[in-house]
């Protein structure tokens, strides 16, 4: 019992020790808008008001299975078309906030996440990773998630990238939320083409088969949320979700930081 009490107080001391080492730090070093590098209120924004009000974050209606948003406003969440025609292998899907696919104006949320995935800034993961968790956990309430599992890459572009993102931003999630990540029970069991220049039958075509569960691990009834960047066509994370759905996990939910209109 002293042992708990020792160790919550110590706990408590901690945090009120980062948390004043966060304001000093603010002070010595000012945030900046991730985007254009305007003065921010704290380093937990990722966006300055300016850039914060391009961003489209997701509200309702939205697809009820996917999460995609519905381009009227007001309403109730219903299914939206894809979903009715073929049922994805996940039970829920949801993204923060959306960017367009045109690339004709730079976009605040798509060229930072960019500079993150492609850029190698890995230093950008925490702040996205945070905004996803606190943003989008009122999301889950309902689902009792017992484990976090990232997209995985292929060992050949995890060497050519040098991290992985989803592992980056996942980490963050299970770290909010007080769950466990599991970065090595889904595999990418092989290579694939990038999905960037594919239409949405290609990038099916291109994911089919392409993961799957790890030797000697398990997901047999449980939980999972599954971790991605931003969410294209849904192909990725429905065919992680048909591999981990057919190792035996008892439900499939999706989060991902942004998803293209």
């Amino acid at each position: 019992m002293n042992f708990d009490v020792d160790s919550k107080f110590d706990t408590r001391r901690s945090q009120t020790i980062s948390a004043r080492l966060g304001r000093l730090l603010d002070c010595l070093y000012p945030p900046r808008c991730r985007f254009c590098r305007a003065a921010t209120f704290s380093a937990h924004d990722c966006f300055c008001d300016d850039c914060r009000a391009r961003v489209r974050v997701i509200d309702c209606p939205v697809c009820t299975v996917c999460g995609r948003p519905f381009l009227d406003t007001g309403g109730d969440d219903h299914l939206c078309g894809p979903c009715i025609q073929r049922s994805p292998h996940f039970a829920r899907a949801r993204s923060w906030a959306c960017y367009p696919t045109d690339e004709g104006e730079e976009h605040p949320l798509r060229s930072v996440v960019q500079r993150f995935k492609y850029g190698r800034k890995v230093s950008l993961g925490k702040p996205l990773g945070r905004l996803m968790a606190e943003s989008c956990r009122e999301l889950f309430s309902a689902h009792a998630i017992d484990v976090v599992i990232p997209v995985p890459l292929h060992r050949k572009r995890l060497r050519w990238r040098g991290f992985n993102q989803s592992v980056v931003l996942a980490r963050e999630v299970g770290r909010a939320w007080s769950l466990p990540v599991d970065p090595f029970t889904l595999v990418r069991s092989r290579e694939t083409p990038p999905q960037t220049q594919l239409h949405e039958d290609e990038r099916r075509r291109n994911m089919r088969r392409a993961f799957a569960i790890a030797p000697k691990r398990s997901v047999e009834n449980k939980s999972v949320l599954l971790i991605d960047d931003v969410y294209t066509s849904g192909a990725t994370v429905n065919e992680c979700s048909r591999a981990l759905v057919g190792g035996g996990a008892r439900e499939v939910c999706v989060l991902t930081l942004a998803r293209t209109v």
